[in-house]
């Protein structure tokens, strides 16, 4: 199983360089956000002194992902925004904060600190759109930016603005053309009877005032017909309401999986590889575990990685996992 799902202790860009061209179909990740806490692990990423640097941090990560990337595959990056805040002891202070009141991950909160320069007090600092451009000049297709929205989102002391109850997910791809399995992911239609939905279809037509074909047309149906064809899916929309998660053993939150098992699913076949270079707690392998893929997760923090691995022991000898591609040797292609 360790072969299957393989957690790399260490820099993420440094372990990710021991790992084959062209060899993962997907990449499904949550970095660390910018300023928001401190691991406790030197080398981490989040801890820059600017937005700037935070950004060509995570470019270099995602140049190195743009290689180990098949020329078919996908990237879907999750990243939370923070404000340039006023804080504790007076104007000129800088908080990093989520939007949302919730933290990403263990460690200590970096709490207060000096505001980057030429950052106005309040300020949304928009990392995850900066991000996104970034990596399109990098070259990157930046393909759709999907809003992840949170029925359960944290309250806030705000008072001048909304409370935030959405995230970026955004799809980029190294290729014009990409593997994307649509039907992997189609969500139900809006419900509706089959009379109601053969009135809608066509009922211009039967309403329109000449019916002799010159000036209208005639209704393609019997009106209030119940045997009506129509479509009990459709294509997922690109709002996705997700709760945040958390699970059992660890008191902080993580990478929803109902977030990540689309991506997963749309992102990769059965039997492919999914790569997180901030793997975290391991909840991107163990859904690539659920759906039949294999993963590759890095880790920089040795607690989390052994977190991640205790996660997918316990659900490997459970059983929680589908393993049908192990029955087919052939990879997939």
């Amino acid at each position: 199983m360790t072969q299957q799902h393989r957690i790399l202790v260490g820099d993420c860009i440094e372990m990710m360089r021991t790992l084959p061209d062209q060899s993962a179909h997907t990449c499904i990740t949550s970095p660390p956000y910018f300023g928001l806490r401190d691991y406790g692990v030197d080398g981490q990423i989040g801890l820059e002194a600017s937005p700037r640097e935070f950004i060509e941090s995570m470019v270099a990560v995602f140049r190195e992902v743009h290689r180990v990337l098949r020329d078919d595959g996908t990237l879907w990056v999750n990243l939370g925004d923070s404000y340039a805040s006023g804080g504790r002891g007076g104007g000129g202070r800088y908080m990093a904060e989520r939007g949302d009141g919730a933290w990403q991950g263990k460690g200590d909160a970096t709490g207060w600190r000096s505001a980057p320069a030429g950052w106005k007090h309040k300020d949304l600092l928009g990392l995850p759109w900066r991000l996104a451009i970034a990596l399109q000049d990098e070259g990157w297709y930046l393909r759709q930016d999907i809003i992840w929205h949170k029925p359960n989102p944290m309250p806030e002391s705000i008072k001048d603005r909304c409370t935030k109850a959405h995230e970026y997910l955004f799809l980029l791809s190294k290729s014009p053309r990409y593997y994307f399995d649509q039907d992997a992911i189609r969500e139900p239609a809006r419900a509706q009877t089959a009379p109601e939905s053969a009135s809608r279809r066509n009922s211009f037509a039967r309403e329109t005032k000449y019916t002799d074909g010159e000036h209208g047309q005639t209704a393609q149906h019997r009106t209030g017909r119940d045997d009506v064809d129509y479509d009990e899916t459709r294509n997922k929309r690109s709002v996705w309401t997700v709760a945040t998660a958390s699970f059992k053993g660890a008191h902080f939150a993580t990478f929803p999986p109902d977030l990540i098992r689309p991506c997963v699913q749309a992102g990769s076949p059965r039997g492919g590889l999914v790569l997180d270079p901030f793997g975290g707690a391991g909840t991107t392998a163990l859904v690539a575990m659920q759906e039949g893929r294999k993963s590759v997760i890095c880790e920089l923090n040795p607690e989390y990685a052994a977190l991640a691995r205790q996660r997918l022991d316990t659900a490997w000898i459970e059983g929680a996992a589908q393993m049908d591609f192990l029955l087919d040797q052939s990879p997939a292609a």
